[in-house]
């Protein structure tokens, strides 16, 4: 699978910890775990010996130990001590299936597909804000959501659904005309500029409805990051910008797991504050995401019908069509 290829986003940074995480990633159990050394590991979630799931386990002596036997597996998944046979030395086969693994934008990332050379390792999805001082950064979520991955990925691309689904928040029904915006192929995906939305209440510290600008970017299949710029004048905190990424783990081809990760001007607000905000949209998208069918999104432009408003999601298909992506499309 194409997608193996790519980095996913699995759990946030600081729920893997001193136990076993069990989760998922492409249909395929996964266990989380940190070593002796504060280091992540993913192994695939079944002792090689009897199947035992070793998310059941814990982890001893900075190895993981599976729950039925008691084998214990060092990161790079070898099995290194039968407590059966305490003099025996399990061979290189004695391994469960190990996973490339990273953290950034306070998440566990992790590949699926075996890296060929010290160089194969592709880059995760950027995130231009990560190294700006001057904005806040903090997650939202997990979300998880019984839609696909690529359907929500095209809603967040989605500014007509504004005066409907986020009504008197980030649109309203008398203004919900979509003027002519530029998309454009990227390398990850695609680039929408010169976005523009009339809303009520564009983000926390609004103090009017404002005209707002927005830019989007695909970063990966199942991921992308949009810019929101208001008028002057129309919110409580001066030069107030944001940048928000969408990171999407494909659970199965019709079930996903769901964070934001926030950069903003505002190092003041309780955490709490700022993710009640996010919380609110999100969770106006979620059930009208759960009922579109199929649910898996169709990469045939004939299958649904389309609009000029439409171009950033059209786009997103037939770049996903373009690089192969087999799991949560039709």
């Amino acid at each position: 699978m194409i997608e193996h290829q790519h980095w996913h986003p699995v759990a946030l940074s600081d729920e893997v910890g001193a136990a076993p995480l069990a989760t998922r990633l492409l249909d395929r159990p996964l266990v989380l775990w940190r070593d002796a050394a504060g280091l992540p590991h993913a192994f695939a979630d079944r002792c090689p010996h009897r199947g035992a799931r070793l998310s059941l386990g814990r982890v001893q002596d900075g190895r993981l130990e599976c729950p039925y036997h008691g084998w214990q597996f060092e990161g790079g998944g070898r099995c290194v001590h039968v407590p059966a046979l305490p003099q025996f030395q399990p061979p290189a086969g004695h391994r469960v299936g190990a996973f490339a693994v990273r953290e950034a934008h306070g998440l566990v990332w992790v590949r699926l597909a075996e890296a060929q050379g010290a160089g194969d390792l592709p880059p995760l999805p950027a995130f231009a804000a990560e190294g700006d001082e001057r904005l806040r950064k903090l997650n939202c979520g997990p979300y998880d959501v019984a839609a696909s991955a690529p359907r929500i990925v095209e809603n967040f691309l989605d500014m007509s659904h504004f005066g409907f689904v986020h009504e008197g928040w980030l649109g309203a029904r008398d203004a919900a005309a979509i003027d002519d915006y530029q998309v454009e192929a990227t390398p990850t995906g695609l680039r929408a500029t010169g976005c523009k939305a009339w809303q009520p209440q564009s983000n926390l510290h609004s103090t009017a409805a404002a005209q707002v600008e927005y830019s989007y970017e695909v970063t990966g299949p199942y991921a992308a990051v949009l810019t929101k710029l208001p008028e002057a004048g129309t919110t409580a905190v001066e030069g107030w910008r944001e940048s928000i990424a969408l990171y999407i783990c494909p659970l199965t081809p019709e079930s996903s797991r769901v964070w934001f990760r926030l950069a903003v001007a505002d190092f003041d607000a309780p955490d709490e504050k700022l993710r009640a905000f996010q919380h609110t949209i999100f969770t106006q998208d979620q059930p009208v995401l759960e009922s579109q069918e199929p649910k898996r999104l169709p990469l045939d432009l004939r299958a649904e019908l389309h609009t000029a408003a439409d171009k950033a999601s059209s786009a997103y298909r037939r770049y996903l069509k373009t690089c192969g992506i087999t799991f949560g499309v039709c």
